[in-house]
This record gives C-alpha cells, structure tokens and sequence, in this order.
C-alpha cells in the first residue's frame, strides 16, 4: 500500500541570492531550522509515493567516473617514459590505470557535483578559510552549493527548541548540524550511499541527484525524509544537515575561479564521506588527491 506524506505547501523555494565577495560576507541572524512556526495554511503538497514495488529502471554509466579514467590514464601516460607509453598504445587493449573508490581531479569549469576547494587567497575569511563546498546545482538561477567541512558543535535538537513536525523531531534529531554558508536556507544530503541503494532513493523521485548514490533536499522535502527512515528504505546516519548554503550568480563564481580563490575538482561519491569531515581533514586530503597541477 502507498502512504503520502504532507507538507505545507506555502513555503518559499529557494531564492537565487548574490553572495558577497567571501572575504566580506556576513551570516545573517539564524533561522529556526527545519520547519518553524508558520501561519496555517490548508494546501499541502503531496511529496512521498514510494512503495518499493516494480523493476529498477536502467542505470547509465556514471559518466564522471569514465571521464576520471580517461584524466588518469592520460596522466599516467605522460609521467611514464615515452617507450613504454607507446608499448600500452599499441596494445590491443591497454590496460587502465586503477584509480580506486576515493579519486578526485582538476576541472576547469564549475559543474554540478564538483568541489570548490578554497585557496590560500581566502586564508583570513572566517567563513571560507580552508573550505570545500560541494556545487548542488549550477543551472540558469545561478550556482548554489553548500560547505562540507564546518560541522558545528550542536545536533539538530540543540539547534531551535521547537519543531513544528514531531516526526522529523524523532528522525533527526540527534544528528549533527553542520553549518553550510552565510545565506538563510535549509539543506541536507542524503549518501553517499553504494549504487543499488542510491538507486532506490532515485526511483523515489523526492531529491535532487548531485552525483551517483548522493542526493539533497530542502525544508520542503524533510518530512519526506523523515517518512523513508521510518520505512527503512534509508537510515538516519545516511543524512547530513545543513544550516546555510552558498549561492552566486552565474558569471560571479566563473569570476572567482578566474581569480584564483577556488580550486574546481570533479570527485568520487567516496571522497564525501561523513568520516573525513567530521574528523576534520577534508581539506587536506582532497588537495592531497587533486595534487599541485594547476587549471588556469
């Protein structure tokens, strides 16, 4: 039998803001997170029709990871000596270069699922100093993404005293709350999760895919959340809460890449780990992966 969940149809969506140059940014007083008191309002919005029946669709290749084999392979063919690089290009089928679970790699251009890596031009910002913000979209309203590796020391029931769902009170509310950025939104990732299970979540049709197995959401979303742990189908350790995000025009963080504040980097769903972050070395092993080689 398929149950609906409901929310309040009457929030706001998510606003394409302009964020200020990072060194000069300001968060705003924080909100009440994940469902504040609002007036009533009688629509709802039907957001949860997952019953877990009918055959998986086909799955397409990730087509992130084949572009990484092609960068590493390419790699590999340059640091090589000349004789052999030319042995493996003769080969019927030369043999790939193995880049494991956990691989990341320059880009030039921002996309959505890539990292941007801060700079030493953004070493004094409080808010962006040694950060990596993982892009969530990159579509016509501009880019909008959120801060990977600031969890703060609060869970979600230490955060606002009040939830207007109780049921996502009970689902979440001993996860951690990581802060995402200086303008006033809700988000949350769901994964990284492996590929079958990460497929179930798709089919569900609730979230927004970032990359295979990861997947995000808002407030309009989070009940629904909370309605997939109660069935099974994810767990609460699956999710990771966000208060803030970071958002740009479109040109504007063209511009800040040009100007040698980011570092742009295509990366594996493993690399987003819950574990790294929270041990707080995210930083440093996703420039460790990228390595030195500059894109611009």
């Amino acid at each position: 039998m398929e149950t609906s969940c409901f929310l309040t149809s009457n929030a706001s969506p998510v606003k394409s803001m302009v964020m200020p140059s990072p060194a000069g940014v300001v968060k705003a007083r924080p909100h009440v997170l994940f469902g504040g008191r609002r007036a009533a309002s009688s629509s709802v919005t039907t957001c949860c029709s997952y019953n877990g029946e009918g055959a998986a669709p086909a799955i397409d290749p990730d087509w992130r990871s084949f572009r990484a084999q092609l960068y590493f392979n390419e790699q590999y063919a340059k640091s090589v000596n000349p004789a052999v690089a030319a042995v493996r290009a003769t080969a019927t089928t030369p043999e790939p270069v193995k880049i494991g679970d956990k691989w990341a790699h320059p880009l030039v251009e921002p996309e959505k699922g890539c990292l941007l890596i801060a700079t030493e031009k953004l070493d004094g910002s409080h808010i962006f100093e040694r950060t990596v913000v993982l892009l969530l979209s990159a579509g016509v309203l501009g880019p909008v993404g959120v801060i990977l590796n600031r969890p703060s020391l609060m869970s979600i029931k230490e955060a606002q005293a009040v939830f207007a769902e109780t049921d996502i009170a009970g689902a979440f509310s001993g996860r951690p709350l990581f802060f995402g950025g200086p303008l006033e939104e809700c988000f949350f990732l769901l994964g990284p999760r492996a590929a079958a299970a990460g497929d179930v979540v798709g089919r569900t049709g609730l979230f927004d895919e970032v990359m295979p197995g990861v997947h995000y959401g808002t407030r309009e979303s989070v009940g629904c959340a909370a309605e997939l742990v109660k069935r099974g189908v994810v767990g609460v350790r699956d999710f990771r809460f966000f208060d803030g995000f970071c958002g740009w025009e479109r040109e504007q963080l063209r511009d800040e890449v040009r100007a040698g504040l980011w570092r742009v980097a295509a990366c594996s769903p493993a690399v987003l780990g819950l574990a790294t972050v929270v041990k707080g070395g995210l930083w440093e092993e996703v420039q460790g992966l990228v390595g030195e080689r500059r894109v611009w």
